[in-house]
This record gives C-alpha cells, sequence and structure tokens, in this order.
C-alpha cells in the first residue's frame, strides 16, 4: 500500500490523480488485509507441491527500473520544499550518475488484475506509481533495480474472506522476487554493495529473501541496510535479532549495516489496538520491531525529512490538507524537514513509530498529515498511518543509504 506519486513518466503532473488515488487506498487496504492474513502462517508452511515457475529477469521488460535507461527512477521529480515559512524554490529530485550502492525494491499492493496474482504487464502504471512514491528518490544515491512481479492482488481477500488458502499464490510471488534477486546478483551487481527496499507486501517478500537467499550465504556480506517499514519484523522483547531473522539484527545506530530499518508509523495518541493489523503481536515474549529512521536506536522524538504528494486525494482525518496559507503546491510534490517528529515505542508486545505535527499557530505550512487508512466513512484503527510509512521518512531512508556507502568511510558492521 502506498500514499502516492504519479503513474507513469507521461502522466506525472495531471491534476486528476489525486481522485484515482483516493479509490486505490481503499483497495489497497483490502489487498493488504489478505497479505496480513497470511503472513505469520507463511513463514511455516512447506513448499506447494509443484514450484511455480519463476519469470525469467534476463528480459529487460520485466525490469520496472534499470540503471543506464529512462524510466521512471531515472525521471527526475518536480519537488518544492515547504517550511514554517512557506514554499522556497523548486528544484528536480537529483540522479546520480555513477553511484557505488545498489538498491533494489519491491513495491506494495497495488494490482487490480483479476486473478489471485497479477501478470508482468505494467501498462496501466499502477506499478509506476508505487516506485515512483517510494523508490525513485533514491536514484540520487544508489542504482535503481526495481523488478515487476506477479503479486498478490485483491482477488487474494474474496478467497481469504472465503477460506481459501492463499499460500501457493504467496509463493508464485515470493518466486518472481528471488528470481530477480538472482538474476540481479548474476547479470548486474559485480561484488557491489546492495540495498533492500520496500513497503507492506513488498517488505513480506524481502522478509522471506533475507531468510532465503541472504542469511548464512556469502552474499550477506554485501548487504548494506534492508529497509523495510509496513510489515512486522518480530524480535524477541529487549533485543534486535532472534524472531524474523535469525543472523540480520534491527539497526542499533547510526552508521551500522548489515542491518534492518523497520517500523510501522500511528498517530500520536492512537497507539495499535490489540489485534492490530500493525505494530503488535500477542507471541509471548515477543515484540515488533520499531528502528527510527531518522536516528536509528533513537526513542527519543527526532525530527523527520518527509516528501509527499501535494494532489494525492486520499481522506484525511480533519480534512483535507492545506498544505501551506500561502497558497497551492507550485509542484505535485513537496519536500518538508521537521514538519512531522517520530518516536519509536516499545511497549511489552506493541512496537510502533508514534508519529506526531510540529506546526504553530501562525506557522505558515499545514497543521495536519494522512496517512490513515479510510474506508466506508471511517478509518481503521489497526492499521496506523500505514499509507504514509515510507512518505513520512523518505529523506531520512535516503540520506541513511547515503551514509553508509563505502566512500562516506562512516559504515560498521552490526553488533551481535
Amino acid at each position: 500500500m502506498t500514499q502516492g506519486g504519479g503513474r507513469s513518466t507521461t502522466s506525472l503532473c495531471r491534476e486528476d490523480e489525486g481522485e484515482k488515488k483516493a479509490t486505490m487506498s481503499v483497495r489497497h487496504l483490502t489487498a493488504a488485509l489478505a497479505l496480513v492474513a497470511a503472513g505469520p502462517a507463511l513463514a511455516q508452511a512447506p513448499q506447494p507441491a509443484q514450484r511455480p515457475v519463476p519469470t525469467d529477469y534476463s528480459t529487460p521488460t520485466h525490469w520496472i527500473c534499470l540503471p543506464g535507461r529512462k524510466d521512471v527512477c531515472s525521471t527526475p521529480l518536480a519537488t518544492t520544499p515547504l517550511t514554517a515559512a512557506g514554499y522556497g524554490p523548486s528544484a528536480p529530485s537529483p540522479v546520480a550518475a555513477n553511484p557505488p550502492v545498489d538498491c533494489f525494491y519491491v513495491y506494495p499492493t497495488v494490482s487490480r488484475d483479476p486473478g489471485m496474482n497479477s501478470d508482468l504487464s505494467v501498462s496501466d502504471n499502477e506499478e509506476r506509481y508505487a516506485v515512483q512514491s517510494q523508490f525513485a528518490r533514491f536514484s540520487g544515491v544508489c542504482r535503481p533495480f526495481a523488478p515487476a512481479y506477479r503479486q498478490m492482488t485483491l482477488g487474494a481477500v474474496a478467497a481469504v474472506a472465503a477460506g481459501t488458502d492463499v499460500k501457493p499464490y504467496a509463493m508464485i510471488a515470493y518466486a518472481d522476487v528471488a528470481a530477480a534477486f538472482r538474476t540481479y546478483l548474476q547479470r548486474y551487481n559485480q561484488g557491489r554493495p546492495f540495498v533492500l527496499v520496500g513497503h507492506s507486501q513488498g517488505s513480506l517478500m524481502l522478509q522471506y529473501l533475507i531468510v532465503h537467499e541472504i542469511e548464512g550465504r556469502p552474499v550477506q556480506k554485501q548487504l548494506l541496510l534492508a529497509l523495510i517499514p509496513g510489515f512486522n519484523v518480530y524480535v524477541p522483547q529487549g533485543r534486535r535479532m532472534g524472531g524474523t531473522f535469525r543472523s540480520v539484527p534491527l539497526c542499533g545506530r547510526p552508521g551500522e549495516t548489515g542491518c534492518v530499518v523497520a517500523y510501522s508509523s500511528f498517530r500520536e495518541k492512537n497507539e495499535p489496538p490489540a489485534g492490530a493489523m500493525f505494530g503488535t503481536t500477542d507471541q509471548p515474549g515477543m515484540t515488533v520491531g520499531c528502528v527510527n529512521p531518522a536516528s536509528p536506536g533513537s526513542t527519543d522524538w527526532q525530527r523527520l525529512s518527509s516528501d509527499w504528494y501535494a494532489r494525492a486525494g486520499n481522506p484525511v482525518p480533519g480534512g483535507p490538507i492545506s498544505w501551506s496559507s500561502t497558497g497551492t503546491p507550485p509542484t505535485p510534490w513537496l519536500s518538508t524537514s521537521g514538519l512531522v517528529s517520530g518516536r519509536c515505542v516499545q511497549q511489552g508486545g506493541r512496537g510502533f513509530l508514534s508519529i506526531r505535527t510540529n506546526s504553530r499557530p501562525g506557522e505558515k505550512w499545514t497543521d495536519h498529515v494522512g496517512g490513515e487508512v479510510g474506508a466506508l466513512g471511517f478509518f481503521l484503527p489497526g492499521w496506523g498511518m500505514h499509507l504514509n510509512d515510507v512518505n513520512f521518512a523518505q529523506g531520512d531512508l535516503v540520506r541513511l543509504v547515503a551514509s553508509v556507502t563505502p566512500r562516506s568511510g562512516t559504515a560498521s558492521r552490526p553488533t551481535r
């Protein structure tokens, strides 16, 4: 699930995209519900009797983004900074010419294709929309790799409601992600360090990838970071490792590498209730990990660097966002530094990123932001601010990648 960007390189700035995104957010909600219901069982599930045939990723058309070509990741995003004083000068987002790090991205639930798994066509632009919103900015610090994959679709929702076992369909999605990663290693990597980036269903797929393709293998030494918000990563209470992952810990300090940044966002004073989809577990002795993307290891409030699609039409508590009292945003994209802050909270089995807005009376930027999942006229408390998990801290996530590149000289391996 994703808050929003444009939809293709030819329609990134169209005014009518907001209305489409409002409808999409509800559909994304139900698709992600299927994943949450399936997620805990998938880790224990046996392989299906007939293994799914993975996609051939030696075909470039099966990649939404590849380095060295014109695509959604190499297209700068027109962005305006927004501060308490109003709008600043607009500029395109940077695209690095030859970065020393690779980023491998798996997008969240976006497909409305018929059936239980999507096809590999991205002609309807839903996949490009997710890549643009959540991943394109990483092209400023790393080479972008984003495969199309046969993800679980909205059809899985009805199947779960009818009691159907959806594990075989999840296996199809994961088989593609694993095949794409193997092709990336064989054809493109050449021993370079890499970062994994995902959200929601994408983060779930990357969890499986770490467990089955990375942990305990030589390639683990090349893993700089796994940025996987929007899906629970389980750890024993008081520890950074030992639940979801055997040897890959949650990041515990700035500059650490070989570790995971995971969190789910909830508005301050609206903590995840019992049985929430994200941010809580009833497994004895376990909790949901939270790493503050602005300062890994911190449990204090940290000001976040955010990127927003200013024309998104998703419902927001308190009504539509008026981004600035100085007028309409001059570009589709806005960046803010310190408009929102986040703090990791650990309370027994609950672990989540608490979000608050810092606007004060008289300041010229908005006093509220969105991210809650709206359906049928109300917001679902168990989902928190899921739609904006990435957007809240996208600037911080990009900065984390920049800070641990080999040329920075600041990277360190995790302490186990």
